[in-house]
C-alpha cells in the first residue's frame, strides 16, 4: 500500500467512564444457562452482535469465521435432543460424588433462549499459506474464539446474557445444521435478555470449582509450575 494512503488515527486513552465499562463487561460476563426472557432480540442489535464478533483479530486478516443463526423451535429441539444425548454420557465420566452434582447443574439453554448462533472456522479460507499461520496452524482456531469473547463481551454490554454450549457430537451437530466435514465448528452459543445475573461464575456458586489465584498463575521469565492448592472445590 503506498504510505501516503494509509489511515492512522490517534490512539486515544480511554475516558475513566469508557475504561470502567470496558472492565465492568468483563468482570461481570457470565455463562448463562437458565436466566434467558423470551423477548426476541431486535434485529439491529443482533446486527452490531455480530459486526462486534466479525471485528475479532485474527491472524493474517484471514477473518475464518461464519455464523449460522437458530431461531426455528423445531430445529432448536433436534439439537437439544443431541446435546442431551451427550450430557448423558458425559455424566457416567464423573464419579459418584461429582456425577450427582453433575446432574444437578444445568448447562444449556438452547431451547430457552429466544437466538442460538454457531461459529465456525473456514481454516482454508485467504489459500494455503497464511501470514501468522505458517508455523502455528492452530492460529485460526484460536482467531475465531476471539469472536466468541469480542461477542460475549458486546452481548453483555447491551444486557443479553450468553451461554457457551459444548457437550454435543461434532458430528451430529454438523448433519443437522449442515455444516461441511472440512469446517470447524468453534461454538454453540445462546442469547437472550436476562432477568438475572449471578454474582460470581455460577459453576462457582454451585460448587464444582472455585477461581484459581491469578498469583498462582504468574511466572517472570519462564514455565514454573506453581503448586496448586489440592482442593478448588467449595467444600
Amino acid at each position: 500500500m503506498d504510505k501516503a494512503t494509509e489511515k492512522l488515527a490517534a490512539a486515544e486513552i480511554f475516558s475513566e467512564a469508557e475504561k470502567e465499562a470496558v472492565y465492568k463487561a468483563i468482570y461481570t460476563r457470565r455463562d448463562v444457562r437458565d436466566q434467558f426472557l423470551p423477548t426476541p432480540l431486535p434485529d439491529d442489535i443482533v446486527e452490531k452482535l455480530l459486526q462486534a464478533a466479525h471485528h475479532a483479530p485474527s491472524v493474517g486478516f484471514m477473518q475464518p469465521w461464519n455464523f449460522i443463526l437458530i431461531r426455528e423451535a423445531a430445529q432448536k429441539q433436534k439439537i437439544w435432543e443431541a446435546f442431551n444425548r451427550a450430557n448423558e454420557e458425559a455424566a457416567q465420566m464423573f464419579d459418584a460424588e461429582r456425577q450427582s452434582l453433575y446432574q444437578k447443574l444445568k448447562l444449556e439453554g438452547i431451547l430457552k433462549s429466544p437466538l442460538n448462533i454457531c461459529i465456525t472456522c473456514d481454516r482454508s479460507r485467504g489459500g494455503e499459506v497464511i501470514l501468522g499461520r505458517t508455523h502455528n496452524p492452530q492460529m485460526d482456531l484460536y482467531s475465531s474464539v476471539c469472536a466468541v469473547q469480542n461477542l460475549w463481551l458486546a452481548a453483555r454490554a447491551e444486557g443479553i446474557g450468553m451461554g457457551w454450549v459444548s457437550i454435543y457430537h461434532d458430528r451430529e451437530l454438523k448433519d443437522l445444521l449442515g455444516i461441511p466435514e472440512e469446517i470447524e465448528i468453534i461454538a454453540y452459543l445462546c442469547l437472550g435478555y436476562v432477568d438475572a445475573l449471578y454474582e460470581e461464575p455460577e459453576l462457582q456458586a454451585k460448587g464444582w470449582r472455585k477461581r484459581l489465584e491469578l498469583s498462582d498463575l504468574v511466572s517472570e521469565g519462564q514455565w514454573s509450575a506453581v503448586p496448586l492448592a489440592a482442593d478448588t472445590t467449595h467444600e
